[in-house]
């Protein structure tokens, strides 16, 4: 199976770090060094993600989720680790290393980004339209007319009705925001979808509507997915493998049904039970 990303030893710390933590065999106070008090949110993080796959990532709040997918999508700045995206390079140049001008072409054309809060990933007072066109604009998109096709064509993939492209997404609500949010994202077919609890806060049903969706949107383009949550119910109906993240490190990983089924680690094993 190919493989789409590589990521490598990634580190994410708040704080310069002391000898004490630096030394990866010390305990800390969870993620949080007990001597100089630096945070280690993100800590030797490493997995990788192949075509059309769905990689679930998942853990309790502060965990580290999140901040590894807004480092992966430049949002954070990375401390220390390499992350290689086969579309970029021919995979041999790590994304953390090159200017600040290729990471935003990066940004714009190989990745895409959907927010669990939508005043994130959306301009609340722009057209529908106008939002999904800012994606298409940064990547280098000038003809207005397939422009206005391709915001179209994503808003009857995501069943939002093209009668509403001018309307801005704060008429909407927090599910058609996110189905807004998908669009955009998608938007120059990047090869890499990264989604960060996109239905918490959601009422069930709207949860499952945005799942199927997203389902959708992964066989039609054959897009890889990393997705985050915290819900086991999410990640049994969306990913193929996923890693289960504690204080900052992978403390499991494996395939989904295997994982649900037969958790090895402590941690997950209190998950995967209070799911049933």
């Amino acid at each position: 199976m190919q493989q789409v990303m590589n990521v490598n030893e990634l580190t994410v710390r708040y704080g310069d770090g002391c000898v004490y933590c630096i030394d990866s065999d010390k305990s800390l106070d969870k993620n949080r060094c007990p001597k100089c008090k630096t945070v280690w949110a993100v800590r030797n993080v490493s997995f990788s993600l192949y075509h059309s796959e769905v990689l679930g990532v998942v853990g309790e709040s502060g965990s580290g989720k999140s901040t590894l997918m807004k480092t992966l999508y430049f949002d954070r700045e990375a401390t220390s680790g390499q992350t290689f995206l086969n579309a970029y390079e021919d995979g041999k140049t790590n994304i953390f290393s090159v200017s600040s001008q290729q990471q935003r072409a990066i940004r714009n054309n190989l990745l895409g980004m959907v927010y669990q809060n939508p005043l994130l990933g959306l301009l609340m007072d722009f057209s529908n339209g106008g939002n999904i066109a800012q994606k298409l604009i940064a990547a280098g998109h000038r003809n207005v007319s397939a422009m206005q096709s391709r915001t179209f064509e994503l808003l009857e993939h995501m069943e939002i009705s093209v009668n509403r492209v001018k309307e801005p997404p704060k008429n909407f609500s927090g599910g058609m925001q996110q189905r807004v949010q998908i669009s955009k994202a998608i938007a120059n077919n990047p090869p890499v979808l990264l989604l960060d609890e996109v239905t918490t806060g959601l009422d069930l049903s709207v949860q499952a509507k945005v799942l199927d969706l997203i389902r959708m949107v992964q066989k039609k383009f054959n897009i890889s997915i990393i997705v985050v949550s915290h819900d086991l119910a999410v990640i049994r109906m969306l990913s193929d493998r996923t890693i289960v993240m504690l204080d900052g490190q992978i403390v499991e990983h494996g395939f989904t049904d295997q994982i649900l089924e037969d958790p090895q680690h402590p941690f997950t094993q209190t998950l995967v039970h209070s799911l049933i």
